[in-house]
Formats: structure tokens, sequence, C-alpha cells
């Protein structure tokens, strides 16, 4: 069996960390699987790039522009909300690409900002293969947003929804031209789908990602020293793609931490904030705590002994679906805590493995910072991370569910 996995990026985003780490999931549990993105960040010979030349490269980049522009007129050139949609207006007819003449599977994961537009999707509808598609985000399931009006960030004025009636229209009309099995990452995303008028009618099921526990995991050694951490202070880790955006609740944080100071006098005067990710200068200077800033990592073995070198995560992100953060920083045998939104209500397990708080509570959010710090049996809530990490998210546990799937759609030929 061959398939074929669909993604706008190899490796930037966690739609695509996650889509990556299936491929080779799915390579090392026996089936032919290639990834074919626009954005390819490595030489991994199994992803194949549709920028395959500087004429093509702009072309796709002007694609992005193109379909950000009209979403920014729509707005009233509001830059806000400039990413909080996609409307799918451009993309690449990838078609007739031999990766996708040969695939017996065809599999979509996240494929907006210019990579696939909705007539591109339903070309490959129209090639009568079977279609697998994982949802990391509503927009599969919503007219153009990536999250509903529930979060923050939503406006009901994009385009007075004329873009948004249109969207459901022809999300309607192609769901209906072929067969569509859809994957959700978490039960509240699965929920998600299922109470929505487009994919209510189509096979649902719930998948979450999965990650490599051999790479992922305790180590034995103390990691602080190579970063330069202090070996006597309690650590928090905190990291984003972009650390100021607001849908990653930095502000939260930052409010957290001065109810932390204010009621938490002995915990307060012994921790630091690790971060990675873009901290700008001035954001530094908002947290009343000293601040060690990573920048960017790339290299996953560094990703682990950072994870490692910390006594707790923390994600005050204000929309997540099922965060590798978390799961990562678990199978290393960190402590999480977040707010109860999304699928982090379903990772963590309150007070077992990390603390899960109040949605947008800050107070409850410096409850359970201290909580994890000072909890009696840090060797248990260690243990439950990890317990739980490889019960529930092994990346071979994952392809065996992913097995069903396909033989469900094409039958029993789950072999190379």
């Amino acid at each position: 069996m061959k398939v074929v996995i669909l993604s706008t990026s190899e490796k930037i985003g966690g739609a695509a960390i996650a889509a990556n780490r299936l491929m080779k999931t799915l390579n090392k549990s026996d089936i032919d699987v290639k990834m074919l993105v626009r954005d390819k960040q490595t030489n991994d010979p199994n992803v194949i790039s549709l920028n395959s030349s500087f004429f093509k490269t702009k072309i796709n980049k002007i694609r992005f522009f193109w379909e950000r522009f009209i979403i920014f007129i729509a707005t009233g050139f509001d830059r806000k909300n400039l990413f909080r949609a996609s409307i799918s207006n451009t993309g690449t007819d990838i078609s007739k690409h031999p990766l996708i003449q040969n695939a017996d599977i065809i599999h979509l994961h996240w494929i907006n900002q210019g990579f696939l537009s909705l007539k591109d999707i339903k070309k490959l509808i129209k090639l009568n293969k079977p279609i697998i598609w994982t949802m990391h985000d509503m927009w599969p399931c919503t007219g153009i947003y990536h999250h509903t009006k529930d979060s923050p960030f939503y406006t009901d004025t994009l385009g007075k929804r004329v873009l948004v009636k249109r969207a459901i229209r022809k999300k309607g009309n192609l769901y209906k031209s072929g067969k569509i099995s859809f994957v959700c990452c978490s039960h509240w995303l699965e929920n998600e789908a299922i109470k929505s008028a487009l994919t209510n009618p189509y096979t649902i099921t719930c998948i979450p990602n999965p990650i490599d526990t051999t790479i992922f995991k305790r180590l034995k050694q103390n990691t602080r020293a190579e970063f330069g951490l202090p070996e006597d202070k309690y650590l928090m880790l905190f990291g984003a793609l972009n650390v100021t955006d607001k849908q990653k609740g930095i502000d939260y944080l930052i409010e957290s931490l001065t109810y932390l100071k204010n009621n938490f006098t002995t915990t307060h005067n012994n921790i630091e904030l690790v971060v990675f990710g873009q901290v700008k200068t001035e954001i530094q200077s908002l947290f009343n705590v000293p601040i060690h800033a990573m920048g960017y990592l790339n290299d996953t073995y560094q990703i682990v002994k950072l994870y490692n070198a910390v006594d707790i995560f923390i994600t005050s992100s204000l929309e997540e679906n099922l965060p590798n953060t978390i799961m990562e920083s678990m199978a290393c045998g960190t402590p999480c805590i977040g707010f109860n939104i999304g699928g982090i209500q379903e990772m963590i397990d309150h007070k077992q493995n990390g603390y899960v708080a109040e949605y947008l509570n800050a107070q409850d959010l410096a409850i359970g910072i201290n909580c994890l710090l000072m909890h009696s049996d840090k060797q248990a809530l260690s243990d439950s991370c990890i317990k739980k990490v490889k019960e529930n998210y092994d990346e071979f546990k994952v392809a065996e569910q992913y097995k069903k799937i396909y033989n469900n759609k094409y039958g029993n030929k789950c072999k190379k």
C-alpha cells in the first residue's frame, strides 16, 4: 500500500510536526508513505516539495500573499485576524503529481495558506481514491475559521459573513462529491466535528498524534549545566514559535506570576522562567522573575535535554487541539500545566501528572504552578507523565489505529 501525506509544511508548526512524525512512524510500520509539501525544511528523501524551482517557489509565495490579501481586505485591513481564517481561494493542482497518481490512499493534514484550494481538493476527490483527512484544528468543519466564536479572537464581521457563507456552501458540496473519512487528534475536536453540519454525515474517528518515546524520554544525567541554568532554582519552561502571540496567552502567564509573587512568597523567590522561541526584549521586562531565553531550538535532542532540565512545562494557550509540546514534556517525565481548553484537558490528568487550570483564570494558573512545584511526590508525578504518554501516544499504537482505517478504506493491504 502506498500512502501520500499532504501538508503545507514539512516541520514548521505543530500540525506539520505531527504529520511528519506520522509519516516516519508508518514507514517503520511497513507502510510505504511519502509526504508531499509546499515548504520543505530537511533533506529527507521521503518528503517532496512543490517548490522544485525558483519560479514555482515564487508562484507559491504569491498564492500565499494573495489569500492573505483577500482576507486583509475583508476584515477592513485589520491585521489582528489576518491568520485566524483561511479561504482557500488559491492553491496548486497536484492531482497529476506522480506521488498522487501512484498513491493508494491520499491523506490530508493541514493544507492551508495557499497550498491547496477547495478546487484542488475537489480534483483529488475526483480521482476516486480513498481520502483520509486528519484535522489539526476546526477549519475542515467550519466555514473559514481555524477556531470557533468561543475563541476571544473570533470576529463575526469578516466580509460581513459573505466569505463564511460561500465557504460553507463550497465545502458542503465538496464533501458530498467524495467519500472522505475525518480523523480528529483529540476527543474535543471529535465532538466539534460531530456537531458540525459539514462533517457530521461522514466517518469521524479520534486518533492522537504519535510520539517516539525512545527519543522523547527521561534522561539520567543532569542537563541544566549544558544550558547554563541554575541548579538551585525551580525552573518553569514556556515556549512557542512566537512567544508574544496573544493566542499563546502570555498576558495570563504574566498575571499568574504576579499573583504567585504576592501569594506564594516562598515559591516565587526560588523560581525562574526558561523560554524557547522568539522572545522580544520588551517582553522580558514584563515578567517579575528571571528569564532564560533559549531562542529557537531545532535539534530534537537539545529539546529533549531542555525538557529534562526543567521542573514543569507551562502552556497558557487560549486555543489548542493536542499540543505536541505537552506530549513531548510528559514523555520526558516533566509535568505540565495548562488551561482546560481543547485537548489539553484530555492529555493532563488533573493533579496526577499535571494541573488543569480554569480557562482564562490566571489565579488558578498560579495555584497550579505552586501545586506542581511544591508537590510532595514529584517522582510519582513524573512516572505518571511517562505512563500516560506510553499508553496513549506511543507511535506504534497510533500507527496501528491508522492501519485499521487504511485497511477499511482500501482492504487488508497495509504492507510495502
